[in-house]
């Protein structure tokens, strides 16, 4: 019986050995993060809605020959200020010079039979004076006179446009301006109305930005608008002036025109950022939180909030309006008071328990005399916060 009862108990207490190795182990507790908090409160936004844009003169135009040709020369230069009556560029005008020879003498023609019809009217006038001819043989003298008459007339006319044709050779600046755009080259055969140049007028000037279509109702003409250069970081104040009926095919976009001082207007072609006073929201009452305190939660974007009581962490949902410099403004999801993980929210998990992150600073033994090991222990002891700071983000 004895025996019977060891082998029983062996048995037994090998089953458990057994069992016991085959049962997984109990997962191991999260480890207690510390973490960066801040209080949820309601703060005034800084910035409002600002738009790219660049300068451009008011009036921009595309000058071309009036008749077609061979672009000869072309003076005028990418950048360059022309004044008003300025050669630009010319074209071959020879053939239009030997047109207008030919009416020349088409003229000379018409001039001399014009004559010759004059003077047979004053002989046949004076038969008839001495009723040697018939009134009849008269009027047609008369109607032959009117006819050389109308036909020296023509060729007058024909004379003129030609000689318009000829000058329309050389295209010439109508007003003073800046060459913003070279079109063609010399050498080219060009078709009348073909664009050579590009001429930006001198006076006053436009900034051209694109607003979406939802912010486009708040773009009233006249309302006041703020202008900031991208290089000088200058302000100039501007109004608006024009609005696009409609939107542009490709953007879906609608263009907005400002009118600025022109003495005061960066060049041409300047980028500027352009915040209209409709759209400010200097001053609105929001609630804001950096973009470190954000992350993503499938699709939605979501904090972590603590609950004091239990000093652990549950996932919120939030609702982005918009950015305010390098803050968001919450729409949602938020009310004041409330404790938000600020910092090294990428390591957290719901539930998870935390403690607040506290500043220590490094102490460091100096030996008395050593300047050089002082200088290194105080310069140790600065960065301390900082090393802290990364470690527990």
């Amino acid at each position: 019986m004895p025996t019977r009862a060891f082998a029983l108990l062996s048995c037994v207490a090998g089953a458990a050995l057994l069992l016991s190795a085959c049962s997984r182990p109990a997962p191991p507790e999260a480890p207690v993060r510390a973490v960066r908090l801040l209080t949820v409160g309601v703060d005034s936004i800084q910035s409002g809605h600002e738009f790219a844009g660049d300068v451009r003169a008011r009036v921009e135009s595309r000058l071309g020959f009036r008749v077609a040709g061979k672009l000869l020369r072309r003076p005028a230069e990418l950048g360059q200020h022309v004044k008003a009556g300025q050669v630009l560029a010319q074209i071959d005008a020879q053939d239009y010079r030997l047109a207008a020879d030919a009416a020349r003498a088409q003229v000379a023609a018409a001039q001399t039979n014009r004559d010759l019809a004059a003077a047979d009217f004053g002989r046949f006038k004076s038969l008839k004076d001495q009723n040697f001819i018939s009134g009849a043989e008269l009027e047609r003298r008369d109607t032959t006179l009117k006819a050389a008459q109308a036909q020296l007339d023509q060729a007058q006319s024909q004379l003129a446009s030609q000689g318009n044709q000829a000058g329309y050779t050389t295209l010439v600046a109508d007003v003073a301006g800046v060459i913003t755009a070279v079109e063609a080259e010399p050498g080219q055969v060009l078709a009348a109305g073909t664009p050579v140049l590009r001429l930006a007028q001198d006076g006053a000037r436009d900034v051209v930005f694109a607003v979406p279509e939802d912010k486009v109702r708040a773009m009233a003409v006249g309302s006041a608008v703020k202008v900031r250069s991208w290089a000088q970081d200058t302000v100039l104040p501007g109004t608006v002036r024009e609005v696009a009926a409609s939107a542009d095919p490709v953007t879906r976009t609608f263009t907005v025109k400002v009118a600025v001082d022109a003495a005061q207007a960066p060049p041409l072609g300047t980028t500027v950022y352009v915040q209209p006073a409709a759209l400010s929201l200097a001053g609105t009452p929001a609630i804001k939180l950096p973009t470190s305190a954000l992350r993503k939660d499938g699709d939605a974007t979501a904090v972590w909030v603590l609950d004091e009581a239990t000093m652990t962490v549950r996932s919120q949902p939030v609702q982005i309006a918009t950015a305010d410099g390098n803050a968001a403004v919450i729409a949602g999801g938020l009310t004041p008071g409330m404790r938000v993980v600020s910092a090294g929210v990428h390591v957290l998990s719901p539930g998870q328990k935390v403690t607040v992150f506290k500043e220590k600073e490094a102490q460091a033994l100096v030996k008395p005399g050593d300047s050089a090991i002082k200088n290194g222990a105080t310069a140790v002891a600065a960065s301390a916060p900082t090393v802290a700071a990364s470690r527990a983000q």
